[in-house]
């Protein structure tokens, strides 16, 4: 238990430093923009790459636990679809968005960081596959959804660029792949790049989790649906157990990358969800 304590107190003390800075300093929502540039940008990509460039590439290329940790991702996106369907019912664009509420991580901001600190570097490959297919998948899954069930019609090649083109050019993933090449390759970077990367990798948790603190603080739940107890519910208890369960079945695994694959599938919903929730608004 004091273990467990050690771990976790630095990731939520963080959290909720950012928390009480954003209630007390009043400062604008807009402060917070190049905080978020940074990270998504800057710090997390070269996170991604760091981590990437220095896994062997016979790891990388696990494909079927991508395939298991993917499925249990989509199969979690359909439970938590229904459920929050069934209790509010919404529309299928709605229900889209229920389902990414329970069913998509924080794999980007808390991931790498907790699953680094618990599992240490053996869990580096099978945590940035996890992220890499999950974006993948919802960034396919949602658009589609919106495509399909809103009042305008798209064509279905529209649709195929719009998606393609919001993974190719994510910042995480332009990393991911830049990471791989490197891993590919073997070529070295140079030390003083090589130290550049490692100082942008080493500030991309503290700052990812201070700034889930400001978010919070800042962007209060104006009124508690009903469905969203459920929903955290499926995200926290039934994604993990459904993690747990492909990757068991697959089976081949070492026990850090089954121990990764729930790890990450118990995070929090991301504040992805809040961003396409409102992209969806407007829209």
């Amino acid at each position: 238990m004091t273990q467990v304590l050690a771990l976790a107190m630095p990731f939520f003390g963080i959290i909720l430093i950012g928390f009480l800075a954003g209630k007390l300093a009043r400062l604008p929502r807009a402060g917070l923009a190049w905080l978020d540039f940074y990270l998504i940008y800057v710090a997390l990509p070269a996170l991604f790459f760091d981590i990437l460039s220095r896994t062997p590439l016979e790891e990388l290329l696990r494909w079927p636990f991508a395939v298991a940790t993917t499925t249990s991702t989509f199969l979690t996106f359909l439970i938590a679809l229904l459920v929050g369907r069934a209790l509010s019912g919404a529309g299928m664009r709605v229900a889209a968005l229920q389902g990414l509420v329970g069913s998509y991580a924080n794999v980007g901001y808390m991931g790498p960081a907790l699953t680094l600190s618990a599992l240490g570097g053996a869990a580096a490959a099978p945590t940035a596959l996890i992220f890499c297919f999950d974006v993948v998948l919802i960034f396919s899954l949602l658009p589609t959804v919106m495509a399909i069930f809103g009042e305008e019609k798209r064509p279905i090649g529209a649709i195929a660029m719009l998606i393609l083109r919001r993974i190719l050019t994510h910042p995480f993933i332009l990393g991911s792949i830049a990471g791989v090449l490197g891993a590919a390759s073997g070529v070295e970077v140079p030390e003083a790049v090589s130290s550049t990367i490692s100082m942008l990798r080493a500030s991309a948790a503290p700052a990812a989790l201070f700034s889930i603190g400001v978010t919070v603080a800042l962007q209060p739940a104006s009124q508690l649906h009903r469905e969203l107890p459920a929903l955290v519910a499926v995200k926290l208890l039934v994604h993990p157990l459904m993690a747990w369960t492909m990757v068991t079945l697959v089976g081949g695994f070492p026990p850090v990358w089954v121990h990764a694959a729930v790890l990450m599938a118990c995070l929090p919903p991301a504040a992805t969800c809040y961003a396409a929730a409102q992209q969806s608004v407007s829209s």
